[in-house]
């Protein structure tokens, strides 16, 4: 392959090489993002209604408790995701009107600088200056973006979608654990939540370990094992609330 391949920019098929990495980069983000989000939904569920059903078997109870648990879960997930991409979105903003602001006032500097930039990744002085003065003349600040601060001016960070994702993932998780506690009867209920929360946490743990090519077996130990410990403590904290309010 000879260095004009491997330029960013100049070429047509390298920008849609570029754009396509880009892409399947952030479509994985998002869905570790919401296997995540899921995992939270049945952790913490599961520890909640696990606790309650250790104090009291009324199901109406362990519904309520579900149910609250269910939308504070998700509506905090939901505002923490917005507030946190709301932030991303701002810096990402400022950083662009400030590379519009340079580029307005120091073309020169800024040629240079996306130059250097083009060399660090491996092209030749010369190859870099030409590619940098393409890309400059062709959109030089989508060109400053995307090499220098790594960002798409068209495909800034959404804080809705982001927290519509979480919204619906910790729900989609949280859903599990509230429905294995309150349809089965009261003499197995205990055991189908534990049961479903343990299967759903070993594929949560498999399905994150493959998105981010990590070992498959430590990170579903992981999860079973941390999702055990949490219902194994809110059940005994139940039991003996339960006893003390007796």
């Amino acid at each position: 392959m000879t260095e004009a391949e491997t330029a960013p920019g100049p070429d047509e098929s390298g920008g849609h090489d570029e754009a396509h990495g880009e892409a399947l980069g952030a479509r994985l983000n998002w869905l570790r993002a919401a296997v995540l989000g899921a995992n939270d939904g049945v952790v913490s569920t599961a520890g909640l209604v696990v606790g309650v059903a250790g104090a009291t078997g009324d199901r109406s109870t362990l519904l309520t408790a579900g149910l609250a648990g269910l939308l504070a879960g998700s509506m905090s997930m939901a505002a923490g995701e917005y507030v946190s991409v709301s932030t991303q979105r701002d810096s990402e903003k400022a950083a662009l009107a400030m590379e519009r602001r340079e580029l307005r006032e120091e073309p020169e500097a800024e040629l240079d600088e996306l130059t250097g930039l083009l060399e660090d990744r491996g092209l030749s002085a010369e190859l870099a200056r030409e590619a940098a003065e393409q890309l400059t003349e062709r959109d030089a600040l989508r060109a400053h973006a995307r090499v220098e601060l790594g960002i798409d001016p068209d495909e800034l960070a959404n804080p809705w979608h982001a927290a519509g994702a979480s919204f619906l993932a910790f729900t989609a998780g949280a859903l599990l654990p509230l429905l294995a506690i309150v349809l089965p009867t009261a003499s197995v209920r205990l055991y189908v939540t534990v049961g479903s929360v343990l299967a759903a946490l070993a594929l949560t743990g498999w399905w994150s370990a493959r998105l981010g090519s990590a070992p498959v077996g430590a990170a579903v130990l992981r999860n079973m094992g941390g999702g055990a410990l949490a219902m194994g403590v809110t059940y005994v904290a139940g039991v003996l609330l339960g006893a003390a309010g007796a």
